[in-house]
C-alpha cells in the first residue's frame, strides 16, 4: 500500500513563490507545471494580482512590458482562477500586507497558502486553511 496521492487542492501562491515558479529553475518551478497540467488550481484576486504584476516590473527581472504582457497571457490567464474578495480579513497577520492572501484563500475557500514569507508561515493556520513553505507542500505530491 503506496501513500494516497493528493487530489487536485485550490492553492493561493504568495508573490515571491508565484515569481519564483515562474521564474527561476529548481524545486519551485515544479509549481508552475503542476499548475500547467491540472494538479493544483492557483487563485488570485485583484490585489494579489497587482502585487504580482508590480513585482514583476522591478528592474532586478529585466523583463520589458511586452514579456510581462505574454506571461500574463501565456502562464496565468488559462490556469489562475480569478478569486472576487467576499470579505476583507484584516489584523490576521503580523504583516498587514499579507492579509490579502488570507483574504483571497478565504474567497477562494482554498485548502493551501504555498509561501516563503516568515509572516505568513508562521501563521500556520487560520481557520481551514494551511500556510505552508514550497518544500512541504511539494512533499504532498511525491
Amino acid at each position: 500500500m503506496g501513500k494516497k496521492k493528493e487530489e487536485i487542492k485550490r492553492v493561493l501562491l504568495d508573490t515571491n513563490v508565484f515569481v519564483a515558479a515562474l521564474l527561476f529553475r529548481g524545486e519551485v518551478s515544479r509549481l508552475a507545471e503542476m499548475w500547467k497540467t491540472g494538479k493544483i488550481i492557483p487563485v488570485i484576486s485583484q490585489k494579489t494580482f497587482e502585487e504580482f504584476n508590480d513585482v514583476l516590473a522591478y528592474p532586478k527581472f529585466s523583463l520589458n512590458e511586452k514579456e510581462i504582457t505574454t506571461i500574463i497571457r501565456d502562464e496565468i490567464l488559462p490556469f489562475f482562477e480569478v478569486i472576487e474578495i467576499k470579505k476583507n480579513i484584516s489584523g490576521v497577520c503580523r504583516d498587514p500586507e499579507d492579509d490579502k492572501f488570507i483574504s483571497c484563500a478565504i474567497s477562494a475557500s482554498a485548502e493551501f497558502i504555498v509561501s516563503g514569507d516568515k509572516d505568513l508561515c508562521d501563521l500556520g493556520k487560520y481557520k481551514s486553511i494551511k500556510s505552508i513553505k514550497v518544500s512541504d507542500f511539494l512533499k504532498r505530491f511525491d
